[in-house]
């Protein structure tokens, strides 16, 4: 491999030939080797970095033009498109496990889009801390690369996901409407319902998940670009916070505003804590209703098997013709990691000291990666399990009559304990609640008749 000779504050380095970082992000690479090639920082954030980067230059031309002259916009906007498309992903070499702070990937960050800036301007315009990181500082540029990532995945790829899954349960309702089954609770029978309200159950729960993600968002939106080290906004001109988010609304049309307090958004996470906990909200409905079908289609012919699912793949390497509730599978292990993950970052948040928090790579970490697994486990459950989801009409007749908490009907007419008598003769016994109820004498056959419609107690 050919290298370069690089330099910092601490002397020379050498760098790969082929890569445009430098010095500081050569020392990062170094000196952790931690998770390398597997837990990198994630894609989101440089992209976010990319738009940080390039509003940040947007705003100091507007407001010190004699620094970041048109010259040097121009190159550095150029770079900052090539980091937000992704093309320069393979410069980013660094891990999550590295400084608290993240100053590490952004010094990448600036050294990357100063050296491809300047081979873009043909000539060393571009200086990676006194231009790229001109009106900054690591302790305001990371949070905000944190709060622009966070609303990117959860508006353009987690809620789209979920109006998708939310759009077929709609559907299935339609489809089964009508259809009138045996409601369970703790496992065991319980009074009717149609199938078409316990799909109503779980599109309201998708539909309250969305709902407080929703919230979230304006408190995400709030960026603490401008508060530099402390705070304090200190080497920052007048109005640059302002400037600087509605340069990033403008770059990724998306409402973002600047951080009233910056001492709050340096040192505290708790936008991301109260953001995850929706995701782990949406964790634990995605669960039970990936529960609640992998039971309803369990069998084929031991199991409840009240629905049919789309068979993907053989189940087994040893039981010919098994084929496995695979997608509810994953979206079960994808829900238990987003609880995990809600841990990791609630205790991240928690360890803000003074005027800055130093567990922010592993907070943004985790709270990505939630919101990833949840949006591509939704959408593959969507496309190869609930769009085939239909209803086994006999099985579910044949449960329902012969559930004996239909039982509950007669409530009204024999009593609790008169009813409770019948239940049990006829488990006793084997026989129907109808032979139950006429041989304790509680009520003729005709009158039994007349008062048993399970389909009236939906």
């Amino acid at each position: 491999m050919e290298y370069r000779i690089e330099h910092d504050s601490m002397g020379e380095v050498k760098v790969p030939a082929d890569r445009y970082w430098a010095a500081q992000t050569q020392r990062s690479h170094e000196n952790f080797k931690i998770g390398v090639g597997i837990e990198t920082m994630p894609q989101e954030i440089i992209h976010a970095f990319g738009v940080l980067k390039k509003a940040a230059a947007m705003a100091n031309h507007e407001l010190q033009p004699d620094k970041m002259t048109e010259e040097k916009l121009s190159a550095v906007s150029q770079a900052c498109d090539e980091v937000i498309s992704g093309s320069l992903n393979g410069h980013f070499p660094l891990v999550v496990w590295q400084t608290g702070s993240g100053t590490q990937s952004n010094m990448n960050a600036n050294e990357v889009i100063a050296n491809r800036g300047n081979e873009i301007a043909g000539s060393r315009l571009l200086h990676p801390n006194d231009d790229i990181n001109m009106s900054q500082s690591s302790n305001d540029t990371f949070p905000t690369a944190m709060h622009i990532s966070a609303v990117l995945v959860l508006e353009d790829r987690l809620l789209p996901a979920l109006d998708t899954l939310i759009g077929t349960f709609y559907r299935l309702e339609k489809e089964h409407e009508g259809i009138v089954k045996s409601g369970r609770t703790h496992l065991q029978d319980a009074t009717p319902i149609t199938f078409s309200q316990e799909i109503s159950g779980w599109r309201s729960s998708l539909e309250k998940d969305r709902e407080m993600i929703s919230a979230v968002l304006p408190h995400l939106k709030e960026l603490a670009l401008g508060g530099t080290a402390v705070g304090t906004g200190l080497n920052a001109p007048r109005g640059f916070d302002e400037k600087v988010a509605a340069a990033v609304s403008s770059i990724t049309g998306k409402d973002f505003v600047t951080a009233e307090n910056k001492f709050h958004a340096l040192t505290s996470k708790d936008e991301l804590v109260f953001a995850h906990g929706a995701l782990k909200a949406l964790a634990a409905d995605m669960m039970k209703i990936a529960n609640d079908v992998r039971w309803l289609a369990s069998g084929p012919r031991d199991g409840l098997g009240e629905i049919s699912i789309p068979e993907n793949e053989p189940g087994s390497s040893i039981m010919p013709g098994k084929v496995n509730p695979t997608q509810c599978e994953a979206v079960t292990m994808v829900a238990v990691q987003v609880m995990g993950n809600d841990v990791a970052v609630g205790m991240a948040a928690s360890q803000g000291n003074f005027e800055l928090n130093v567990f922010m790579p592993v907070c943004i970490y985790n709270f990505l990666q939630s919101a990833r697994l949840l949006a591509e486990s939704i959408l593959s459950f969507h496309d190869r399990c609930a769009v085939g989801i239909t209803a086994n009409r006999e099985k579910m007749r044949h449960n329902l009559y012969n559930s004996l908490m239909l039982v509950t009907a007669l409530n009204p007419y024999i009593g609790y304990e008169n009813a409770a008598k019948t239940a049990k003769l006829a488990h006793r016994e084997n026989i129907s609640l109808r032979e139950a109820c006429v041989r304790l004498g509680f009520l003729t056959p005709e009158a039994f008749d007349r008062v048993f419609r399970p389909e009236q107690m939906v």
